[in-house]
């Protein structure tokens, strides 16, 4: 049987110490770093996504990070191919590549090799569904793709946009096709902590960024181009720090308030994506031994 390149992909709830572990994990095992996350790929979009800092990196080379204006949508088809290339890039140089990020379906396309529907951005079919509210993009994805429309989070506005302009574009969205990668053979780490933990993490570390410049970095994206309605898109901080720019969120213990709730919401919708992968291995960030020894084992070291 042919032996498969090993490669390690570590997950997990926003705020776990993923970026951290896998630094660490880089250091021990010869590793590269690819970003899995479906808005640093973006320049600009530093203190609010969390994006791993030159230091925090210590030395570790990491790809997908700043890769594309922030005006330009990433598509899951672009990010699976360009992580395909570092990949090989990366095992070429007898490194070990290392996914790391929260963004389930972008590691599930790599993992599972998913084939995707080719369909062009369509920008002025964007723009009338934009004028739509979620309510009225799920009711439009019913009528023309239930099935579809079934599997939709219904707050996930910009894959509810995805889906219509392709639902319109082909008849029917189609049901994704998915076979482990043929070409590699992954180790999935999953990071995880109590709720009660999680929670209180999500809220000092948003502290910690509006103390840090987020709202500067923000604004200065909005004067260098980037739209509010581009910003809603994003999500998260910045649809929320956009809302407090234009006045829709009176203070910053307000803004605090309401975005670490979303941020805790999303944490919750990304372990209920992953939950159903039994083949990940969940550990908490403490358990650094345990999760060296599993990595050893599965790289045969």
């Amino acid at each position: 049987m042919k032996k498969l390149p090993k490669v390690l992909v570590i997950l997990g709830p926003t705020a776990s110490g993923k970026s951290a572990l896998a630094v660490e994990m880089a250091l021990k095992f010869g590793g590269e770093i690819i970003s899995a996350d479906s808005r640093q790929v973006y320049k600009g979009l530093d203190i609010g996504t969390g994006k791993v800092t030159a230091e925090e990196m210590k030395g570790v080379p990491h790809h997908l990070l700043d890769i594309s204006d922030a005006s330009h949508r990433v598509s899951v088809v672009e990010w699976k191919e360009k992580a395909k290339k570092a990949m090989d890039e990366i095992i070429s140089r007898g490194k070990l590549p290392i996914i790391c990020g929260g963004t389930g379906f972008y590691i599930q396309s790599i993992v599972d090799n998913i084939t995707l529907p080719e369909v062009t951005a369509d920008e002025k079919m964007r723009e009338e569904l934009e004028k739509m509210s979620d309510g009225e993009l799920m009711e439009e994805l019913k009528k023309t793709d239930a099935r579809r429309a079934s599997e939709m989070d219904p707050k996930n506005r910009r894959r509810l946009i995805r889906a219509l302009e392709i639902a319109r574009a082909l008849g029917h969205v189609p049901k994704i096709e998915n076979s482990p990668s043929p070409d590699f053979d992954f180790l999935q780490i999953g990071l995880t902590l109590p709720d009660k933990i999680l929670k209180e993490k999500i809220v000092k570390r948003l502290v910690q960024r509006i103390d840090g410049g987020m709202l500067e970095e923000i604004k200065n994206l909005h004067k260098n181009g980037l739209s509010y309605e581009r910003m809603e898109e994003l999500g998260l901080e910045y649809r929320y720090v956009s809302y407090f720019l234009k006045g829709k969120i009176s203070s910053k213990d307000e803004l605090v308030e309401i975005l670490s709730a979303k941020i805790w919401q999303y944490a919750r919708r990304q372990k209920t994506w992953w939950r159903k992968d039994a083949r990940i291995k969940w550990f908490e960030p403490g358990e650094a031994e345990k999760i060296e020894g599993v990595i050893r084992e599965f790289l045969g070291v």
